[in-house]
Formats: structure tokens, sequence, C-alpha cells
């Protein structure tokens, strides 16, 4: 049963989530992937702030969360837009009739309690591409590192079990299912991405993040992606 949760418009529209929000999708428009007018599937998507950066270039978006609330806040906004949403908990994934050009999954991997068979899951309904940015250990374990989640907010885990994935494992697991897995050599510019592996600053939530890149095609000659895992990264986007 879902837990109650705390009105998710407030949430999501404090500050701190409208600002990094604003970056990631900053850095995302300076990797230069081929994302205009593919087909899209969203996952953990929220109230869909995110999701217009899809529909501006010409994507056909499915959109999915976990959580009723942020589900009928996306059925309101996108009335009329080519966006289908979707109620599915990513802990039991629902089996979808069709795959996508791109599995777009920004800050959902960490909410969730098996992220190994999430990936599995997520690359599977990549046609091309999974573009993922999920909260990590900063090379200092090896494995999930399971953790607990407080489900009354509605950006949270949806029955409190989440993970912190070391950044090494999340790379090479998504390696091992996708044809080439990249990394980015920029940060989006916000203390919660980390420019020093070796010595990152601790941000003031302690959360770390990074982006990772899943692919069936080459993208070598995407100058801000890397197929080697960063000790430091160039610069932020």
């Amino acid at each position: 049963m879902q837990a109650m949760t705390v009105d998710p418009i407030p949430h999501f529209r404090g500050d701190a989530y409208l600002r990094i929000n604003a970056r990631r999708l900053e850095h995302l428009a300076t990797l230069g992937l081929p994302i205009a007018g593919r087909s899209v599937l969203e996952l953990g998507a929220g109230i869909g702030d995110l999701t217009s950066y899809f529909l501006d270039r010409g994507c056909r978006v499915t959109a999915v969360d976990g959580r009723a609330e942020n589900v009928e806040v996306m059925r309101r906004r996108f009335e009329g837009e080519d966006v289908e949403v979707v109620e599915a908990d990513l802990n039991d994934p629902p089996t979808l009739s069709a795959s996508y050009d791109v599995v777009f999954a920004y800050g959902v991997l960490y909410h969730l309690a098996d992220p190994a068979a999430a990936l599995a899951w997520m690359t599977k309904l990549a046609g091309e591409m999974l573009v993922l940015s999920t909260c990590v250990t900063p090379n200092s374990s090896d494995g999930v590192n399971a953790t607990t989640e407080d489900p009354i907010w509605a950006s949270q885990a949806l029955d409190g079990r989440a993970c912190r994935p070391d950044r090494r494992w999340v790379f090479e697991r998504l390696g091992s299912l996708m044809p080439h897995a990249y990394t980015t050599l920029t940060q989006p510019a916000h203390e919660e991405f980390p420019l020093d592996w070796s010595a990152p600053i601790h941000s003031a939530t302690g959360l770390s993040r990074a982006v990772f890149i899943g692919s069936r095609v080459s993208l070598d000659d995407r100058p801000l992606l890397t197929t080697e895992l960063p000790l430091r990264h160039a610069d932020r986007a």
C-alpha cells in the first residue's frame, strides 16, 4: 500500500529542485546526444519537470512514475500533448508492449531496492540509448549500498527501500548490458555533481551524482563523452 505523501507540487517546485533540474538539463543539452524526434521512456518522471525537454525536441514521451498523485499532476499538465502517462512501481516493473529509442532515467535508480534488476529492465527497453543520472557512492565500496528513504516525500523511494550504488559498479554494470558505455567529461554546474572523485567535496545534502550513457551504437565522436571512468572531470557545463 502506498504511503500518504506530502503534496507533490510545492515539494517539486522548491528552490532546490528547480535549481538542480535547470543544471541537469543545461548539462544534458551540451552532450550532443541524438534525441530529437525519438520515442522516449522517461522513468521516475515525478510531476514532469524534465519532460518538456523532450517535447520541445519533437519526441513522443511515455512518462512513468510510481505515485498516483504525481501521475495525476502529469495527466493534467500534459493533456493534449504527445505524452502517455503510466503509473508503475519500478521495483516491480511493468511489461511494456514496445521498446523505446531512448530510455531516460534521471534521479530514479537510487530510489530502487534492486538497481541491477532495474538496469537490466531499462537496457532491454532501450532501442538506441539509456541516459542515466543517479546518486552514487564515490568509489568507496563494491556494490549497491542499500539504504532507506522516507516515503512520505513524493520524490523519495516508494516503499522506503533505496540504494546508493558505487559509481564504478554502475558504469561496469551498464557496460555489461549495452554495447557501449560512457560517462561524461564534464559535470552539471551543481554541488551534488563532484568534479574530483578522489576527494569529493561533500554537498549540503551529502549526495554525490554522476551521469552515464549506454548506447547500441558508438558515440565515440561525441567530445564530452568518455569510455573511461574519470577520476577528475574537466569542467562544469
